[in-house]
């Protein structure tokens, strides 16, 4: 039976790639083991968003050839490249990495099983050269019976909606990576959560390029063939929401990246009328400046931004708002960092993170003048994140006294509606709280950007919380 280790690199939408991955390997008949010394073969899935990304990818593939090499047991193991940075550079890597057996991408992550056995098949010569499977630019995507092996706590998944970008963002490489967006239907997206919530998941998050977008390329899920594009904007995704929020259960629907170009009155009013879409939105808005916003060509405008975060508060009472920032990008003045900085703390996002622009080869952006200085961009990030860190600390102080549903993550740290997996804050309680279930909570304290916690009705000097116990 073939041994194979899998390492999963980058964001959610990669980690469902290599859930498929490993669902297509079990299917096959072999078995997939967390160590990479016991493995007959080793995965990479890769990620190529940022130059950090690459940087962490390339190290990960020279030190599973370096281990290799170093266990006599395992030295006809092969190494295998697979995701984002396969396909992004899929014309170079073989020569650039020949330590590599083979290179897939995006588009062979369901026939990975017969790509090991092709590899297996094969001599791998003094001369070899990495032999490429990726095929052109990525179209497939995945279907709710799509085979897959979860890799996330069993009380929580990832539901990729949709594949690929249509954005003209001067900064991104992804829709070169991923190709052209493509929707799965509503009917496949309820089947598969339907099938998550038999399995036990109480958080939903839906992911994609952009969530916003679902359903706006396929002319069958718009109302009828005489409406214009424009018109139905968010139809399909509203009519996911109200019927994923129709599926009988207890449990959370989370919208993840979604993009402000695409947000409609609908979209606000159908999260509003369903009590199991978190009350969390996370809408990356990149900038404030009209002359930024321009030069990233990001299809938004100032005063766009500002009125649609207006609605949303307005129509959807105890939203929490994140979203992202680039600092550095090329071109952007102190006035441009002031005015962002301004429009941040008249806003006072619950939740924000800042990217250093990052100069992606293939990008309008990387060809821009004038690049701003490394030590520039630094410096505006650390007053950007110094700011959100004091709003941060006051919109945790307003959770003093409240009390709170909870999910539970591990033994005492848990997660609210206003905090998604991996990238928020957490809420510290006693462990004696089971993991994986919803709990009712008062908020007793906070700490920057985490919270703590006891079962409602608990007095605080009962007992300490797991973060007070350390």
């Amino acid at each position: 039976m073939i041994k194979v280790s899998l390492i999963s690199l980058g964001c959610a939408k990669n980690l469902v790639d290599s859930e498929i991955m490993v669902g297509h390997l079990h299917q096959a008949g072999m078995l997939v083991v967390p160590e990479a010394e016991k493995a007959d073969v080793v995965i990479v899935n890769t990620c190529s968003f940022i130059d950090s990304s690459k940087e962490e990818s390339i190290g990960h593939i020279l030190e599973m050839h370096e281990q290799r090499g170093m266990r006599k047991r395992r030295k006809h193991q092969k190494l295998i490249v697979a995701g984002c940075m396969s396909q992004r550079f899929a014309k170079d890597l073989p020569n650039a990495l020949p330590e590599v057996d083979a290179f897939i991408g995006l588009d062979q992550v369901n026939k990975v099983a017969p790509i090991i056995e092709e590899i297996f098949a094969r001599e791998r010569g003094a001369n070899h050269v990495p032999v490429s499977f990726i095929e052109g630019r990525s179209t497939w995507i995945p279907d709710y019976d799509t085979p897959r092996f979860r890799l996330t706590p069993k009380h929580f998944a990832y539901l990729k909606i949709a594949e690929g970008c249509n954005h003209p963002c001067t900064f991104c490489i992804i829709p070169q990576i991923r190709g052209r967006h493509r929707s799965r239907t509503v009917a496949s997206v309820v089947a598969e959560a339907r099938q998550l919530v038999r399995e036990g998941v109480k958080e939903i998050n839906l992911i994609s390029q952009d969530t916003t977008f679902f359903g706006m390329d396929t002319w069958e899920q718009r109302p009828s063939p005489r409406t214009p594009v424009d018109s139905s904007r968010g139809t399909a995704l509203t009519t996911l929401l109200r019927e994923l929020n129709a599926i009988e259960g207890d449990f959370w629907i989370r919208l993840l990246y979604t993009h402000p170009a695409h947000w409609s009155d609908e979209l606000i009013r159908t999260i509003a009328a369903c009590p199991k879409v978190a009350r969390y939105i996370d809408i990356p808005l990149q900038h404030i400046s009209d002359r930024m916003l321009g030069l990233m060509q990001r299809e938004t405008t100032s005063a766009y931004i500002r009125d649609l975060i207006r609605r949303i508060r307005a129509g959807i009472p105890g939203i929490a708002i994140r979203t992202t920032f680039i600092v550095g990008f090329p071109g952007e003045t102190e006035a441009d960092v002031d005015e962002l900085c301004e429009f941040i703390r008249e806003t006072r996002f619950e939740r924000l993170g800042v990217f250093r622009y990052s100069q992606e080869e293939g990008t309008r952006a990387a060809k821009m003048e004038p690049q701003v200085p490394r030590k520039v961009k630094e410096a505006r990030w650390h007053r950007v994140m110094a700011l959100q860190k004091e709003i941060a600390a006051e919109v945790s102080e307003a959770y003093v006294g409240q009390t709170l549903k909870i999910l539970v993550e591990e033994p005492g740290v848990a997660r609210g509606e206003a905090d998604a997996p991996d990238i928020d804050g957490r809420v510290y309680l006693p462990i004696t709280v089971p993991v994986g279930e919803f709990a009712t909570v008062k908020i007793t304290g906070y700490e920057d950007y985490d919270l703590l916690a006891l079962p409602a009705g608990e007095e605080p000097t009962t007992r300490k919380v797991a973060r007070q116990a350390q």
